[in-house]
């Protein structure tokens, strides 16, 4: 909503010119108070003057008068003068950093102030400034590229699903025993995209009831459920460690460790290989590793891993395995953002990876 217009006002500048020209103008009434208070009034007023040879108050108040009101009128102009000038050396900063602001509502948000000079307060504002513009940019992109993403990935399977129903109305003498488990595969894998786009974006919202969740019976609980998946595929599953209890939901902290057991699973050897989960608190952190064997792995794919859609094309999986949709990491990524803590991919030396979740403990 548009916030409604005030009524027209001074500029800042006017009104550090104004300040400045009173203050000079008071601080100049103030001298001559000064100096009337401690040397004219011991001036005799009579009209021989001290030891009849000094000048009396009437004849120094006339010849001071005149004098004394030019210079309150210099100080007055030279102090609306000086104060306009220095003003608008002192709000040019200000100038710089409004027009890249209405640059940012225009949509461009390329566009930085980089000022340059001493460290102020001036200076301190814009690369705040600007340290906000390359934030808002990057999660403008991001976003961007999601839907672009998300649109592309939800297109396909109502593709799909409409050729196969356009071939069965051309062909009526088809298999529809067929038809119909093609398109229960097809309907179930965009159910399960849909659902991992709403876990996403509860995730970034990071409205949930927050409960006190032990990562340890958390992991115990994932690896019991995907142990009969370890078990196909020949994967050793491992948990250690002790209590690791943090705040958040615990419907949301079990989909973050059943996505990263799940794609330890599903990225590792094809057969012989091993997962270790691991939960312990440290200094305040409660936390969660997830190591598993595999390929070895270069960093700057690791280091894309948590984009959305991000399959990691170069890992290898099963041959048996569906591909999924690209969102097991990021949505682990989300959660584990909402719930204040960090995410750390890091490749193993030997192949596989490495994540290490680390949330705020609660005592």
């Amino acid at each position: 909503m548009p916030r409604p217009s005030g009524r027209p006002g001074s500029s800042a500048r006017l009104k550090l010119a104004l300040s400045y020209a009173g203050f000079l103008f008071v601080a100049g009434a103030l001298l001559l108070a000064v100096v009337w208070w401690f040397l004219l009034r011991y001036v005799p007023d009579n009209s021989q003057g001290l030891l009849g040879v000094s000048p009396n108050r009437y004849l120094l108040v006339r010849t001071f008068a005149p004098a004394a009101a030019v210079a309150m009128a210099f100080l007055l102009v030279f102090g609306l003068v000086g104060g306009w000038i220095l003003a608008g050396r002192m709000l040019r900063p200000l100038a710089l950093i409004t027009d890249a602001a209405r640059a940012a509502g225009r949509g461009s948000l390329s566009h930085r102030i980089r000022m340059e000079g001493r460290q102020d307060e001036f200076r301190e504002l814009s690369d705040a400034f600007d340290s906000m513009l390359d934030r808002l940019e990057s999660h403008v992109g991001e976003q961007q590229r999601f839907a672009a993403n998300a649109s592309h990935e939800l297109r396909t399977p109502l593709a799909i699903s409409r050729t196969l129903l356009d071939v069965a109305r051309k062909d009526p003498g088809q298999d529809h025993g067929e038809l119909v488990e093609r398109l229960y595969a097809v309907n179930t894998r965009a159910i399960g995209l849909t659902e991992a786009l709403l876990l996403l974006s509860r995730g970034d919202r990071g409205n949930f009831t927050h409960e006190d969740v032990d990562l340890s019976l958390v992991a115990e609980e994932a690896v019991e459920t995907l142990l009969p998946l370890a078990e196909r595929r020949r994967i050793t599953l491992d948990v250690t460690g002790g209590a690791a209890r943090t705040s958040g939901s615990a419907e949301l902290l079990l989909r973050m460790v059943t996505n990263l057991v799940q794609n330890a699973v599903v990225h590792n050897l094809p057969a012989g290989g091993t997962v270790a989960i691991h939960t312990q608190e440290y200094g305040g952190t409660s936390v969660l590793r997830v190591e598993n064997t595999g390929r070895a792995l270069p960093a700057d794919l690791v280091a894309t891993l948590t984009e959305p859609f991000r399959r990691g094309t170069d890992r290898v999986r099963a041959d048996e395995h569906t591909a999924g949709v690209g969102l097991g990491l990021a949505i682990v990524h989300s959660i584990v953002r909402a719930h204040g803590g960090t995410l750390d991919l890091t490749p193993r030396p030997a192949g596989g990876l490495v994540a290490t979740v680390r949330l705020p403990a609660v005592t």
